[in-house]
């Protein structure tokens, strides 16, 4: 295991962490009350916990320490970040993007003074990973993902005639889709899939709702076609 496989490793451990091992309910309190949420406690320890466990190194122990409190501040305040007159409609983009860069600069740091040297070697395939982690991505965190750019750009559309959750399963379904497909390099039945869903979305009349469905329909096959091309890449 090598440096790029840790990161990943540290990478899917985050993806966990933030978007399966939480409810909605439970994010909102915990980015509601800041350090005043049981929950924030539970969520540091985990953090602790997964940092270690997806290393494969004991060593590990001080980095992950290292990693739980920076995740436990950065949380804590969020909550200031979120009422922030000017960044709190893209407090979700600020808070990730200062949870990865701790998250590399703690990984860098741990290989360049300690070095990664496992007690009992372990054989990582890196592509591998890299598909686990672009089909992590394509679930949950897509979804987030493209609800808080709707939300820093203030896209909003209602509708009474919409399922629950239907958005969210058929976004998930068509990024799997999609990154299966790029992954096997079958790129034309990336287009047949655009295609039907162009069919069966947008034959209506509402303009306003269409758009907003076909910005969603971009930002999500996006994500899927990033992740398989940079699977690819490696």
């Amino acid at each position: 295991m090598g440096l790029k496989e840790l990161l990943l490793l540290q990478f899917i451990a985050h993806l966990c962490l933030d978007y399966f091992f939480q409810t909605d309910r439970l994010a909102k309190q915990k980015n509601t009350i800041g350090f005043k949420s049981p929950f924030l406690y539970w969520h540091a320890l985990a953090c602790f916990a997964l940092a270690w466990l997806f290393s494969l190194l004991l060593s590990f122990v001080l980095a992950a320490a290292i990693i739980s409190i920076s995740h436990f501040i950065l949380d804590g305040f969020k909550r200031h970040l979120n009422n922030s007159r000017y960044f709190g409609r893209y407090a979700f983009f600020i808070d990730q993007a200062a949870h990865l860069a701790i998250l590399v600069i703690v990984v860098v740091l741990f290989n360049k003074w300690h070095g990664i040297n496992p007690s009992i070697e372990v054989s990582l395939n890196f592509k591998y990973l890299l598909i686990i982690t672009g089909y992590l991505v394509c679930l949950k965190p897509a979804n987030i993902f493209i609800r808080e750019v709707f939300k820093a750009t203030e896209i909003q559309v209602s509708s009474d005639n919409e399922m629950p959750n239907a958005g969210k399963v058929i976004g998930v379904l068509e990024r799997i889709l999609t990154l299966t497909f790029i992954i096997v390099s079958q790129y034309s039945a990336v287009g047949f899939l655009i295609a039907a869903k162009s069919i069966l979305r947008y034959g209506n009349n509402e303009t306003l709702k269409t758009e907003y469905v076909l910005i969603g329909t971009m930002l999500s096959f996006g994500i899927a076609v990033i992740a398989g091309i940079i699977i690819n890449f490696f």
